[in-house]
């Protein structure tokens, strides 16, 4: 599955995408913008799916590198 889907969004990256996607819906929501703000389902979706249909067609990711360090 994590080639289908692989994660490429960093934690911070996360949390910022579920806000502005929160923020959109709820704009949208309380009539502040018109339903375009409805868009903020797909920041949600990537954020809380870790990963970005986007990034992986691009072949960007901005997810830390992980390295496994051997115990001494």
């Amino acid at each position: 599955m994590s080639r289908i889907l692989p994660v490429n969004v960093h934690p911070i990256e996360r949390v910022l995408r579920i806000a502005a996607g929160a923020a959109l819906i709820g704009a949208a929501y309380t009539g502040a913008i018109g339903a375009w703000g409805y868009i903020g389902v797909v920041p949600i979706l990537t954020g809380l799916l870790r990963t970005c249909p986007a990034y992986t067609l691009l072949g960007v990711s901005t997810c830390p590198i992980r390295t496994s360090t051997p115990a001494h």
